[in-house]
């Protein structure tokens, strides 16, 4: 019932996107980041819900680079926002994950999230996604402010916060969505040489299959 109400929300943005509202320039991009900022919003939630619930499992096989450049539409709106340059790099095609999608595009969208606000004004935020012997790796860079170790070792508490780092519930709902996919999140990070956040997840093992959406 919550993956068709997740899938009506995404079909009902879709189709009020600019190019069917016959706007364009300005207003019809403004229009246009409201939307998407919408459904990432709702898709979130969603997803988190079903987190704290534990509720079953969605699995399914998909690509990784598929998954990132989806991420990489969002977060691009994101930046726009947050006057933050955005680098997605390049993913290798083959690699596959099998898991809950929606459960990892929260969590990872929740480290970008947390990247464009607490990292340098007018910085940069790096997504990147690659394999490490049999598993593959998602990480969100940024170049703020960093944090102390002592800090980071309570980054994933709940309503933890270090100096204006408030990190509310974000982060550890984050980590539970992670871990529900057998994966781990962690957190390196250097004072004045800002924060690098880790998801290792275990990779598919038929990484040769490219029939995979």
């Amino acid at each position: 019932m919550m993956h068709l109400f997740l899938e009506e929300k995404q079909v009902g943005t879709a189709a009020l996107k600019p190019r069917n509202t016959g706007m364009s320039g300005a207003t019809g991009a403004v229009l246009e980041r409201s939307l998407v900022g919408l459904r990432t919003l709702s898709n979130r939630a969603l997803a988190e819900v079903r987190a704290e619930a534990g509720l079953t499992l969605q699995r399914s096989i998909f690509s990784v680079s598929n998954f990132i450049a989806e991420l990489s539409y969002r977060a691009g709106v994101q930046a726009e926002l947050s006057r933050c340059i955005f680098v997605a790099e390049a993913v290798d095609p083959v690699l596959r994950l099998d898991a809950d999608k929606d459960l990892l595009l929260s969590a990872v969208g929740r480290l970008l999230q947390n990247a464009f606000k607490f990292g340098a004004p007018n910085g940069t935020v790096v997504l990147r996604a690659y394999a490490s012997g049999e598993r593959i790796k998602v990480e969100v860079e940024d170049n703020g402010a960093g944090l102390s170790p002592a800090a980071a070792e309570q980054l994933f508490l709940p309503f933890t916060q270090d100096g204006a780092n408030k990190t509310g519930l974000g982060l550890s709902i984050a980590k539970r969505s992670v871990e529900a996919n057998a994966g781990v999140l962690s957190a390196e990070s250097v004072l004045g040489h800002g924060s690098v956040f880790i998801i290792d997840l275990p990779r598919h093992a038929d990484a040769a299959d490219t029939s995979c959406p």
